[in-house]
Formats: C-alpha cells, sequence, structure tokens
C-alpha cells in the first residue's frame, strides 16, 4: 500500500504539504497541488482512517441504529446516509433492530419489549466508540431512547426527539397533504374523503392537519363525516372508501399508497372509473403507485434528503464544533418537503 511518506517523496514535497492537500488545506501553488492529485489518482493512495482516528483520538465511524430494514422507508435514507458518509471519510456501521419483523405493528406501546431489543444495541455501540449515531425510525413518533445524554452526537431520522440536544429530520407530512389536497380543489373538488391511518399517529394527524388547512383557506367547512380512520393497510382503504362512497365525496384522498389501493380495489369492484367518474390521491410514492390503473398521483416522500441531511448535521458537528450539542431550549425539528408526482388519477369536477 501506498503511503503519504512515498506519495511527498514521488512529488519532491514534504509530508505536510501532502497532508494539507488531501485535507484542503493546501498553501502551495496550483501545480504544486496538481501534481500531488495526480500522483494520488495514479496510486490510488487511501489515507489511513485508523492512523487518522488515532491522531485525533476519533474512530471515523457512524453507527446506524435502524429500526426495521424491511420497512419501505429505511433503505433510501440508510444509503443516502452512507453515501454522504463516506465521502467524508467516515465508515458507517449499521444495527438493524427488526422491530416490525418481531412484533409486527405490536410493539408501539410495549417499552419493556423495545427497551430489551434497543438498550443492548445502543451499549454495544458506545462501547464500539463511535464518533456518532443516527437513529433510523420506521415510522414518525416522539422516541425517548437518548434523552439521558451522551457523550457523543445523535440525530433523530424519520421521528421526533424528545430531547433539546438531538435534533430531528423528518418530512414535512402537513404541507405534502395540504398540497394534494389544494390540487384537488383546484380540480373543482369540495367534498373530498380523508381515509387516514391509526388516529394516535403523527403521520395521520399532521396529513389530517393539511388537509383541514387546505380546506380553511378555499372557504370550505371540514365535514367529520368526510374522515375515515383505518390501520394503514390495503383492507381498511377498502372500508373507508366503501363508508366515504356513501357521503357523495368526489374525490378521495389515501393518506398512503398502501391504502389507497384498498380504495381502488372498492371503487373498481362498484363500477367506479378513477379519473373520470370520481378522483383518487395517495401519499408515499411508493414503487406500486406507478402500477395501479390509472396511475396514481401521490406526494413522494423525499427519503434520501432527510437521510442526507441527517448525515450533514452528524459530520457537521463532528468537524466544525468537535461534536458539541445543540444548545436550544427546545428540540431542533428540520422538516423535508415532499413532492408532488401527478399522473392521470384526478380528474377535473
Amino acid at each position: 500500500m501506498v503511503t503519504l511518506k512515498e506519495i511527498a517523496e514521488t512529488c519532491g514535497v514534504s509530508a505536510t504539504t501532502v497532508s494539507n492537500v488531501i485535507n484542503g488545506k493546501a498553501k502551495t501553488s496550483e501545480e504544486t497541488k496538481n501534481r500531488i492529485l495526480q500522483v494520488i489518482k495514479e496510486t490510488g493512495y487511501k489515507p489511513n482512517i485508523i492512523a487518522k482516528g488515532l491522531r485525533s483520538k476519533r474512530s471515523r465511524s457512524i453507527a446506524i441504529i435502524a429500526e426495521d430494514l424491511a420497512q419501505f422507508t429505511s433503505p433510501p435514507i440508510i444509503e443516502s446516509i452512507m453515501e454522504t458518509c463516506e465521502k467524508m471519510d467516515y465508515r458507517v456501521v449499521i444495527h438493524n433492530l427488526r422491530l416490525y419483523d418481531r412484533w409486527q405493528d405490536t410493539w408501539y406501546g410495549r417499552e419493556n419489549e423495545y427497551r430489551s431489543v434497543t438498550d443492548p444495541v445502543v451499549k454495544e455501540v458506545l462501547s464500539a466508540q463511535v464518533d456518532g449515531i443516527i437513529y433510523v425510525a420506521g415510522h414518525a413518533r416522539i422516541i425517548k431512547t437518548f434523552n439521558k445524554g451522551y457523550d457523543i452526537p445523535v440525530v433523530m431520522c424519520y421521528a421526533y426527539s424528545e430531547s433539546k440536544e438531538i435534533p430531528s429530520v423528518v418530512i414535512d407530512d402537513e404541507k405534502g397533504a395540504h398540497d394534494i389536497v389544494s390540487y384537488l380543489i383546484e380540480h373543482g373538488h369540495k367534498r373530498i374523503g380523508f381515509v387516514g391511518g391509526r388516529i394516535d399517529n403523527i403521520h395521520t394527524a399532521q396529513r389530517l392537519m393539511g388537509y383541514q388547512r387546505a380546506l380553511f383557506e378555499k372557504g370550505i367547512l371540514v365535514d367529520p363525516k368526510l374522515i375515515y380512520y383505518g390501520d394503514w393497510s390495503r383492507e381498511s382503504g377498502y372500508d373507508g372508501a366503501k363508508e366515504l362512497m356513501k357521503q357523495e365525496v368526489t374525490a378521495l384522498f389515501g393518506i398512503s399508497d398502501q391504502m389507497t389501493g384498498g380504495i381502488y380495489d372498492f371503487l373498481y369492484e362498484n363500477g367506479k372509473k378513477i379519473g373520470k367518474d370520481i378522483s383518487v390521491a395517495g401519499f408515499d410514492n411508493e414503487s406500486i403507485s406507478a402500477f395501479f390503473r390509472p396511475k396514481l398521483t401521490t406526494m413522494e416522500l423525499p427519503l434520501r434528503q432527510i437521510g442526507k441531511k441527517s448525515a450533514e448535521l452528524l459530520l457537521d458537528r463532528l468537524e466544525n464544533t468537535d461534536g458539541d450539542q445543540c444548545e436550544s431550549d427546545k428540540p431542533e425539528v428540520i422538516k423535508m418537503p415532499c413532492r408532488m408526482i401527478i399522473r392521470e388519477s384526478i380528474a377535473q369536477e
């Protein structure tokens, strides 16, 4: 393996000069800098991360603790975190808690079971002397796991932290719902059915707020009879459509594409032509949404952007503030906007 000293000897400069060029702190001529970079490229030189870590008293490693890699939101978030960290020469170690695989959606209120899985992993991560932790949740809720404080920075990803020291990066559920319901209203719809998830879920609550705000801004009264709560399943989307169609709605807004699949099922069985007889909008832009017929208009979750921002927050603390935590009086929450994907399921009323 080529060493930094050998690169310096080849270029006729000091090892310090080569190091400064690599770290973007070069105080040398452009010609010398380009010569060093060219030799680095030709030799395939890679900095010794371990040695660099020993000098800086850091391991240059980041731990990702994921609630479940099988959740459709997790892979793009984690890929983006890894890509961002690798560009800064940080290694990434992933711990998969498999919470949904273990207990499906029955574990949310079971604190003892949750702790029995998370506590050993957190203990292992800290003993490995990583420089920071990114916790990737499977769905938005307030997480108290890291409230007691740590000597390393932590970032909460796709959920909310209760600690003022831990920033959270989440999707902007309310704005996303507001935008797509506003789009329905612009197409002449006033009686818009809302097919929600669980009533106590943060995604449901915030998407309902966006739905209500869009109606309020257009002077349309919110009708409680047009709001249905399900459980995120395709079956509950079917049941929601069945109930709301009794209220003479002209459009249905399913706040997840899984539930919207159930909406499609009911409408198809009852001879309703989506995009003609009735309009349908979804949320998430899961891969299935492009295969519905007609193709579904929905909101795309900014999953890669969430991962990138989470990594940037953590690395910024490590690189620029020496790991100091946030001094705000309340948790910092960064909301990433969704993007509307306009397809064929919404008609002009």
